[in-house]
């Protein structure tokens, strides 16, 4: 297909949504949560539509896996004063067609893996198809007319200031080039000045060409030592586009820089642990939890926080809990997780030391509550999984002056059960369509049609792969509530857990003893361990050592004052 049909017919409106190259598998997953939040039914309101590729080339062709775009086409007529309009069918049809109306803009300004928004006018394998099709097309009259997304400023088509940016992905070109690019696009004749700062209307031209894993372009158009590549510079591009960027002024063509993501870095964060949740996934899996303002969203495993810090910056009311009191209170008054909610000016979470294997004798649970449970469980990867409970066969009880600052003594708590009681947990205190998200690493040898936790009452709702490793990934896996929790079945639902039973269970158990297994096999593995080693016990003496020098400082400090 050399090209497609872009607005050629009356009722057709398309946006072209460009992602940020990473977290690759996630870029469906994330805006179908965000179109279904919004009650944006895909197949109904909407639906995505096929990339333009050259299939007569079929070295490209066969290269057109994790493309950084998607098309979404959707009825004109669904445009009302520059929103977006979906049936609701609690409206009655013999009144109106349209039901609630969004901002649609503003509804993908939350998606943490756009870059920006386009509203196409035309696409082909090479520009001159993408002119074509802008001819072929009726987007031109249509903002003429100024009916479309996007014009909130109200003035008129020959007032309207514009400018035509060029975007090659991967790839650098001079002035020049970039003005014989945009010269292909002179037939617009737009009556406005050119105005290339805050201008009213931007206007994108895209090279697509191939992009590896990283995002660098497969077959980069110059060397190292910034010579044109002959060879990778005759090469096709994938696709070329044009349209009108949407935005706004906060928001701007690149979404995820005017957004200020950075702020929220983990760098930045007051206190953190091992094992802290980055930012930039835990935005993601807000998403996928469908969290929004007034949402009940718990964490079982909160650890310090991060997750739950992100459910927090989308409006809901935070709750967490943990077995290690100790990383509940924080190493210090101004190093907890209350002051990380402060950092960011949100109230501090709802914290409750507790064990998630037991969560049914330590809460009232015939009721449902929370909206979402996002949560990052222990694997034993970097820290291992504990449950109430000693190994010693009798335990002394704790005198009544101990118990306000007494730790509870813990056990290892299966990863296998960790699943099983977390699936269990969700069931039972989700609301219906409540959603659980959770991220869970895994091998090679993961299948997951088989080796994934299940529950009666949830439905899996998408499954995104994230590699780490060679051989080890994370899964950041979605399910939705879709029946009510019988607790009469509850021994059933944790014996159905796992499909294959312990030979699935085993697929998430003992990853550090497979990992180190693996790692035992490659070249020169007992050197790389002894340095390594080496270098721990060097950084472990090394604080011993400053932590002796202070405590020695203040008490000579206190020795000399006591001399006065």
């Amino acid at each position: 297909m050399s090209s497609i049909n872009i607005n050629n017919t009356e009722d057709e409106y398309n946006l072209l949504i460009e992602f940020v190259h990473k977290h690759l598998d996630f870029h469906d997953a994330e805006i179908k949560s965000i179109l279904d939040m919004h009650n944006i039914k895909l197949g109904i309101d909407c639906h995505f539509k096929s990339l333009p590729i050259d299939q007569s080339n079929t070295t490209t062709a066969s290269n057109t896996t994790r493309r950084p775009f998607k098309l979404l086409s959707f009825s004109f007529n669904s445009i009302i004063d520059g929103e977006f309009s979906v049936f609701d069918g609690n409206i009655d049809k013999k009144e109106t067609k349209k039901g609630k109306t969004i901002n649609l803009v503003s509804s993908l300004s939350r998606c943490t893996l756009i870059r920006s928004v386009i509203e196409l006018w035309g696409a082909g394998v090479n520009i001159d198809d993408c002119v074509t099709s802008i001819k072929n097309g009726n987007a031109l009259q249509r903002h003429q007319s100024c009916k479309h997304l996007g014009h909130s400023n109200n003035k008129k088509y020959e007032e309207r200031t514009w400018k035509i940016y060029v975007h090659t992905l991967g790839s650098t070109h001079t002035r020049d080039e970039q003005n014989a690019m945009r010269s292909k696009f002179s037939f617009l004749s737009f009556p406005g000045k050119v105005q290339m700062k805050d201008s009213d209307d931007e206007y994108l031209f895209i090279k697509e060409v191939e992009l590896d894993n990283k995002g660098g372009a497969v077959y980069p158009r110059h060397s190292d030592s910034k010579q044109i590549i002959p060879e990778n510079d005759s090469r096709p591009p994938l696709a070329c586009y044009f349209g009108r960027v949407l935005g706004s002024s906060t928001l701007g063509r690149n979404w995820r820089a005017n957004n200020r993501l950075e702020q929220y870095s983990l760098k930045k964060r007051a206190y953190l642990g091992p094992t802290s949740m980055d930012s930039e996934l835990s935005l993601i899996m807000t998403n996928l939890a469908q969290i929004r303002k007034g949402s009940m969203a718990f964490d079982p495993f909160v650890g310090t926080g991060s997750i739950l810090l992100t459910a927090a910056l989308r409006g809901a009311y935070a709750f967490g809990t943990d077995i290690d009191l100790r990383v509940l209170r924080g190493r210090s008054q101004d190093e907890n997780i209350a002051s990380n909610f402060k950092q960011y000016g949100l109230p501090p979470p709802e914290l409750v030391r507790s064990d998630n294997a037991l969560y049914d004798r330590q809460y009232r649970n015939h009721l449902p509550l929370f909206d979402a449970i996002v949560t990052d469980p222990p694997y034993g990867i970097r820290a291992g999984a504990r449950r109430t409970g000693s190994r010693k066969e009798s335990v002394k009880p704790i005198l009544d002056e101990h118990r306000h600052d007494h730790v509870a003594q813990t056990r290892p708590y299966v990863v296998s059960d960790v699943m099983a009681d977390l699936l269990n947990v969700a069931a039972m205190t989700l609301n219906m369509g409540g959603r659980l998200v959770y991220v869970i690493p895994s091998m090679l040898d993961f299948n997951e049609d088989e080796d994934l936790p299940r529950h009666e009452c949830l439905k899996l709702s998408s499954v995104c792969y994230q590699p780490l490793q060679t051989e080890l990934g994370r899964r950041t896996v979605t399910m939705v509530k879709i029946k009510e929790y019988d607790e009469k079945k509850r021994s059933q639902y944790l014996e159905n857990t796992w499909v294959n039973g312990a030979v699935s269970a085993e697929k998430v158990a003992n990853l550090r003893e497979r990992l180190l297994e693996v790692a035992k096999l490659k070249p020169n593995y007992a050197e790389k361990a002894a340095a390594r080693k080496q270098k721990r016990k060097a950084n472990k003496d090394a604080k011993k050592k400053a932590k002796r020098e202070q405590q020695e400082g203040i008490t000579d400090g206190k020795s000399q004052w006591n001399s006065y």
